[in-house]
C-alpha cells in the first residue's frame, strides 16, 4: 500500500480529468483511476470516447472528435503533475479514514490506495438495446444526446426509441432540426407524464409508432466504416415486421449511474444518482460523507453534457482543495476510524 494521497480521482471523463487538472496544479498530486476499456460503463475518458464530433464544447469553432477532446485533457493533466492509473476500482471503503480503494481483489486485507479526500466521477451511461454493431454505430446515424447532435440531422426523418419524458424530450427538441420525428414505443401509450404527452401529441412533426420493438439496425458498409441508414422494426401485436427508414436513430430508454460502488456508503437518489451540495456545507459538489466529493453525470441527470461536467469537475476540485486547507491537521488525527 502506497502513502497516504491528498485526493482520490475516480473516473476519467470531462469531470474527473478537469478536477484532475485543478487538483494538480494546486501541488495536490492527484491520483487518477481511469478505469479499464472494458465496457462502456467502465470507459476511460467517459462517454465522450464514444463519439465522433463533438461541436458544442467551448473553444473550437471547427468541432472536436470525441477521443481527441479527451486525450488533449489528458495530457493537460498529466502536464500539471496528476498520476494517471489505467485500472479498475473494485471496492471502496468511506467509513473510516484515511478513505480506501481496492484495485484486484475486493477481499483483500490491505487497500490498495488511500486518501485524505475522494472525488467521484465515474459518470453514467446511456441505455441502450444491445443489437449487434450498436456500439459502432454510436456517431455514425445512432446517438444517444439530441442537444449534442440534433445538428447534424437539419432536414432528416429521425427516429427516438423510448416512451419517458426522456424520449419526448428529445423528439421535441430534435423538431428544431428534423423534417418528421418518429417515435418507436413499445407499447400503445406513452410512460411520458401528461404535460409532456400534450406537447408531443400537438406537434405536427411527431408521428408514433405504437406496440413496435426494434429488432436489427439497418445500415450500409463504406470507407469510413458502417453508417446507419435505418431500423428494422417488430410490431407486437400483429406480429409483422417492417423497415423504417432514418436519417439518424435517437435511443432514449433512460439513463445509469455507475454508483454501484458506493451504494450503501453515499447518499443516493432513487435512481442511482448522488446527492451533492450536503447540508451544512456551501460546497455544493459535497456528498454526505464529509471528504468525499463528487461531479459530472454521477450526481447529475438534467443537463448531462460534457461542459457542465467540466465545470462540476473544476467544482469538486476546489472544494476539496478547500477541505484540506480546512483540515490541515490530518495527519495527526487520520489513524482514528471517524471524525
Amino acid at each position: 500500500m502506497s502513502d497516504v494521497r491528498d485526493v482520490i480521482i475516480i473516473g476519467s471523463g470531462p469531470a474527473g480529468l478537469t478536477a484532475a487538472i485543478y487538483t494538480a496544479r494546486a501541488s495536490l498530486d492527484p491520483l487518477v483511476i481511469e478505469g479499464e476499456p472494458s465496457s462502456t460503463s467502465d470507459q476511460p475518458g467517459g462517454q465522450l470516447m464514444l463519439t465522433t464530433e463533438v461541436e458544442n464544447f467551448p473553444g473550437f469553432p471547427e468541432g472536436v472528435m470525441g477521443p481527441e477532446l479527451m486525450s488533449s485533457m489528458r495530457e493537460q493533466a498529466l502536464r500539471f503533475g496528476a498520476d494517471i492509473r489505467t485500472e479498475k476500482v473494485t471496492k471502496v471503503d468511506l467509513s473510516a479514514r484515511p478513505f480506501s480503494v481496492w484495485i484486484g481483489d475486493p477481499e483483500a486485507a490491505e487497500p490498495t490506495y488511500q486518501a485524505k479526500t475522494v472525488i467521484v466521477s465515474t459518470g453514467a451511461q446511456s441505455l441502450m438495446l444491445n443489437l449487434p454493431r450498436e456500439n459502432e454505430l454510436i456517431g455514425h446515424g445512432l446517438s444517444t444526446c439530441a442537444t449534442c447532435d440534433g445538428f447534424f440531422f437539419r432536414d432528416q426523418e429521425i427516429v427516438v426509441v423510448g416512451g419517458g419524458d426522456s424520449a419526448i424530450e428529445e423528439a421535441t427538441f430534435l423538431t428544431k432540426f428534423a423534417s418528421k420525428v418518429t417515435i418507436v414505443h413499445r407499447r400503445d401509450e406513452l410512460r411520458a407524464s401528461k404535460i409532456m404527452q400534450d406537447r408531443a401529441f400537438k406537434n405536427d412533426k411527431i408521428e408514433f409508432l405504437w406496440d413496435t420493438t426494434v429488432e436489427e439496425y439497418l445500415f450500409d458498409e463504406g470507407p469510413l466504416g458502417a453508417k446507419l441508414r435505418g431500423l428494422r422494426v417488430h410490431n407486437v401485436k400483429t406480429g409483422e415486421d417492417s423497415e423504417l427508414l432514418a436519417g439518424g436513430v435517437f435511443i432514449a430508454i433512460g439513463h445509469r449511474p455507475n454508483t454501484d460502488l458506493f451504494k450503501g456508503q453515499l447518499a443516493m437518489e432513487d435512481n442511482g444518482y448522488l446527492i451533492t451540495g450536503a447540508a451544512g456545507t456551501e460546497m455544493e459538489s459535497a456528498t454526505d460523507v464529509d471528504g468525499v466529493f463528487a461531479c459530472g453525470d454521477v450526481q447529475d441527470h438534467t443537463y448531462r453534457q460534457a461542459i457542465t461536467a467540466a465545470g462540476s469537475g473544476c467544482m469538486a476540485a476546489i472544494d476539496a482543495e478547500r477541505w484540506l486547507e480546512a483540515h490541515d491537521d490530518i495527519d495527526q488525527v487520520r489513524t482514528e476510524t471517524t471524525w
